[in-house]
């Protein structure tokens, strides 16, 4: 049982006022809180609500852990019960980018207002929020549960500076955008290198919701719009759901914005291009929090206000954005729940998946884009030409949004895949994402497909602590193995088969041989003394003539390779019995 207690923050008696103020409304929305002072208040709020459960989570690299609020009108925070019940879960993430705060504030009023509504409607309220304060009351249907976490990145929420992001309009303080490595946590879904991400996927796969929301701040250009919503891609989330998000859920989000006073544009990806042109929308691979929920068959946003406007209304936007998504998802909670079971279902049987994705410039929406005027002018830093948008020249004009992306691959789905239990880093990831697999329980002997990786090209530079792997190109074979008793057996006929698919394949953009996790099959452990192995080789040509063959067809074709001794022995070792067998052998096996 909660305990009512008296809580003194900034002079408030919350007993008599009963909710806390927020410091952005003292700031007259010039301001947000320190992360402290975030936790505070969020442990107020559910001292003195019935209707709110706060509980800790996982740890993240800051050395504080997660917290995750509940929000249920019948006062159940029973996972399972809740799930039994067929209620609503929408997930909201705040501050996965510190920098832009807009959500943790939003949060924070949206509970305050939402729960006041429903003391409200149990006729148990005495006095309610202070009314200088107060916006209005929230409805939050009995058929949805909010869940919210606070503050996701905490270790960049607690590096604090007025300096961080120069070309934002407010709030005068705010954290950064690296959390405690200085990782950019809206990247690191797949690879999961932060405490943060694996507590998020932890939480996500526990709540399982019907709705994600990602609150976020946009970069780019200039515009008269408060708020820009990207969703995640229909066409790649695919299917009945994809075909749902376009043509019902997306449309529905902007007719409610514009109800409520906003004029909602989708997120304005436009880079070194002026947005009257229109523009692509934005790839949200599984790397990004928003393509990881797709993976798993969630509906997933990522609401973007503009940097450029007052911190005041940008909060306010972000609330009512999310006020819409309460008000869609408990309308039509039956529809999307029926189509989320139906995509698990599909997918567990599913008999191929795509892996790429290429923009289809024949499919495009049109969208009213309120804009201002842009040119070129001289710079007074450089004296070159440079970019301004002039507010005083507003204007309206209908652009191309191109908005869907054709696979370009596809993968043949195996019956299961099986990995050596020495992967232990690439199992704890499948286990964290409650992916279903059973080890061996003797050593077995089966014929499996094997892919040998014959080129990959990896980047020069570092990308959030890693060399991505890319283009890569596989070879197949199939090959009779001895596996041992404890290896992995995935068996490919459950829900997690798309996010299996997008992760173990290595050609897949975010997978795991992306992300270098079995980079040491790159690298080649055995090899020969040249001046020994040459007896060697040339017995084995003689007794091999179609090795010998091969040898002298790509001399006539390679005129380098013709001058090459040491090149020419190699391809003999890399075509004999004692080739490394593990050296670009794929240590995942498809089963047939």
């Amino acid at each position: 049982m909660k305990k009512i207690f008296i809580l003194v923050l900034f002079g408030i008696n919350f007993a008599r006022a009963q909710y806390p103020p927020t410091r952005f409304e003292q700031s007259n929305g010039t301001q947000t809180p320190p992360y402290a002072e975030i936790i505070s208040w969020w442990k107020s709020l559910d001292a003195v609500s019935p209707y709110v459960l706060m509980t800790e989570k996982g740890m993240s690299d800051a050395g504080y852990p997660l917290h995750l609020v509940l929000i249920s009108a019948d006062k159940d925070f029973d996972i399972a019960s809740i799930k039994r019940k067929k209620k609503a879960i929408i997930l909201i993430n705040n501050g996965i980018h510190p920098g832009e705060p807009d959500g943790i504030d939003a949060s924070m009023l949206l509970a305050r207002d939402v729960i006041n509504f429903l003391q409200k409607n149990e006729k148990k309220s005495q006095s309610g929020p202070n009314p200088a304060v107060r916006w209005n009351d929230i409805e939050l249907p009995k058929n949805v549960v909010l869940a919210i976490i606070p503050v996701y990145n905490i270790g960049g929420c607690l590096n604090r500076s007025a300096n961080y992001r120069v070309d934002q309009n407010g709030p005068d303080e705010f954290g950064s955008r690296g959390n405690s490595q200085n990782l950019d946590l809206n990247r690191d879904m797949i690879k999961c290198d932060s405490k943060e991400a694996r507590s998020l996927v932890e939480i996500f796969h526990q709540l399982d919701p019907d709705v994600l929301v990602d609150n976020h701040v946009s970069n780019g250009a200039d515009y008269q719009h408060i708020m820009t919503l990207l969703a995640t891609q229909h066409s790649k989330l695919g299917g009945a759901m994809g075909e749902y998000l376009l043509k019902e859920f997306e449309p529905a989000l902007y007719t409610g914005m514009k109800e409520k006073g906003y004029d909602l544009v989708p997120y304005v990806n436009v880079w070194n291009d002026l947005p009257e042109n229109g523009w692509q929308e934005y790839w949200d691979s599984p790397r990004y929090v928003s393509g990881f929920a797709a993976q798993w068959h969630t509906f997933s946003f990522v609401p973007e206000t503009h940097m450029l406007k007052p911190y005041e209304q940008r909060v306010k936007s972000t609330y009512t954005l999310m006020q819409c998504f309460i008000e869609f998802t408990s309308k039509n909670k039956d529809r999307i729940q029926q189509l989320r079971d139906e995509s698990k279902k599909a997918a567990s049987i599913a008999t191929r998946f795509p892996i790429s994705w290429s923009i289809d410039k024949n499919f495009f929406k049109e969208v009213l884009f309120k804009g201002y005027k842009s040119g070129y002018k001289t710079s007074e830093v450089s004296g070159l030409q440079r970019l301004w948008y002039d507010r005083n020249s507003p204007y309206e004009k209908t652009v191309n949004i191109y908005n869907t992306f054709s696979p370009k691959s596809f993968i043949d789905v195996p019956k299961a895949y099986i990995i050596p239990q020495g992967w232990w880093k690439v199992i704890q990831l499948l286990q964290l994402n409650k992916v279903a697999m059973r080890q061996l329980k003797k050593d077995t002997t089966l014929k499996v497909e094997v892919y040998r990786i014959d080129d990959y090209k990896t980047s020069p530079r570092q990308y959030e602590m890693h060399h991505l792997n890319s283009d890569v190109k596989v070879s197949s074979r199939e090959e009779t193995i001895t596996f041992r008793k404890g290896d992995w057996y995935i068996p490919m006929n459950q829900p997690a088969n798309r996010f299996l698919v997008e992760t173990l394949e290595p050609q897949a953009e975010d997978s795991y041989f992306a992300w270098n996790y079995f980079d040491a099959i790159l690298g080649q452990k055995e090899g020969y003394s040249a001046y020994v192995f040459e007896d060697k080789a040339a017995a084995y040509l003689q007794d091999n003539p179609e090795v010998r063959r091969m040898l002298e067809e790509r001399k006539t074709s390679d005129s380098a390779f013709a001058k090459n001794g040491r090149a020419q022995l190699n391809f003999v070792y890399e075509h004999s019995p004692w080739r490394e067998p593990d050296y670009l052998r794929y240590p995942l096996y498809r089963v047939r």
